[in-house]
């Protein structure tokens, strides 16, 4: 994908050669490690060194793309003269990537270059349940209904149909609520099967905050108390323009449900709840009878990168790629100034996930 997006640039193909090298390397180099985890080998130490140093030299081009995007949203650069000066700073740029951090790679890719497809869990691929998703179908008529109930009747103007998604991921009644005395209308998705809400946005200005992050996120899990969804844990959260977008996870036994999501949109002037969206936990939530637990949480600990120092730790499941899901020991700690979040299988002591705590001045999110 980078590198097509890199062949699009009007920019000779010889000067993004080694750019184009150097992000196909780390993409294999990655590969070949994930391959290490799966086989249950641990990341030697140059391993390590190597993932720093490559981290290092990703920052390098990033600040150089960067650099060429404000020199032409500034006008200091035009597309013309990009051929000419984009050139000469990609050349520059990846003259500084070192290639002894490959120096191995072929040899531990080819050993590690072999796809693993897991037939047992195709059924989950093709035939997703959507657990959460409870009741019996209703109609168009209901679904207003629902709306008004949500919104406040008294509050409401108009309420028009924008159709009925059949074919979404969850088949749902889509209308348009015009509010009294607000130019802003709302939108509200609500589930044939049910009748529950899938998604909700509304938008306004917010003009001064006087609702703390804090305050906020009480507000959002009493919001979800009243409206059915008992139980949910903040996780992540993102603030922008005097909004603050939350996402809940569903919190069984102290155990956090990832797979079960909530995100909600609330405003810093009121508390008012702007948007909802539940996609995730109607698709995944249920009362889960877990397996128990046969590494502790000591145990898991000594498979962690010895760098890595660890703020807190917790069971919690996550979802993977196959649809099914894993009771995992999630540890929170850092390396060299950044933030992880690393999952370790709480049944075998595998290493299933590995995610960038991204700490910004908007909130905090992951990757």
């Amino acid at each position: 994908m980078l590198g097509s997006y890199l062949s699009s640039l009007p920019i000779e193909s010889v000067e993004l050669e080694n750019t184009s090298k150097f992000l196909n390397q780390v993409s294999d180099y990655s590969y070949s490690l994930s391959r290490k985890n799966i086989y249950n080998e641990s990341l030697t130490e140059e391993d390590l060194n190597n993932l720093k140093s490559l981290h290092n030299y990703s920052v390098e081009l990033k600040n150089t793309l960067l650099q060429l995007s404000s020199d032409m949203n500034e006008g200091r650069i035009t597309w013309g003269e990009l051929t000419k000066k984009g050139s000469v700073a990609f050349a520059q740029q990846v003259s500084n990537i070192s290639k002894d951090s490959f120096s191995n790679l072929e040899e531990n890719f080819h050993e590690y270059s072999g796809l693993i497809y897991d037939g047992a869990f195709s059924e989950h691929m093709t035939n997703p349940e959507r657990l959460g998703l409870t009741g019996e179908d209703i109609d168009e008529e209901r679904a207003k209904q629902i709306a008004k109930d949500y919104f406040g009747e008294d509050r409401i103007e108009e309420i028009t149909s924008n159709g009925f998604s059949e074919n979404g991921n969850i088949p749902s009644y889509d209308l348009y609520v015009k509010l009294k005395n607000d130019k802003n209308g709302a939108s509200i998705s609500i589930s044939k099967k049910g009748g529950h809400i899938v998604f909700s946005n509304y938008n306004r200005d917010i003009e001064v905050e006087t609702i703390s992050n804090e305050q906020a996120n009480e507000i959002g899990k009493n919001f979800l108390t009243q409206k059915g969804f008992p139980n949910m844990k903040e996780t992540y959260y993102l603030k922008q323009q005097g909004i603050l977008t939350i996402n809940y996870a569903y919190n069984q036994d102290g155990i956090t449900m990832y797979p079960d999501l909530i995100k909600l949109k609330i405003a810093l002037d009121n508390g008012e709840v702007l948007g909802i969206e539940t996609t995730g936990y109607l698709n995944s939530h249920k009362e889960r009878e877990l397996q128990s637990v046969k590494i502790s949480k000591e145990e898991a600990s000594k498979t962690l990168n010895k760098n890595l120092e660890i703020k807190s730790e917790s069971l919690a499941v996550i979802p993977t790629e196959f649809k099914t899901e894993l009771l995992c020991w999630e540890f929170k700690g850092s390396v060299d100034g950044s933030d992880f979040l690393v999952y370790i299988n709480a049944e075998n002591g595998r290493e299933e996930d590995i995610l960038l705590i991204q700490d910004t001045p908007d909130g905090i999110l992951t990757m």
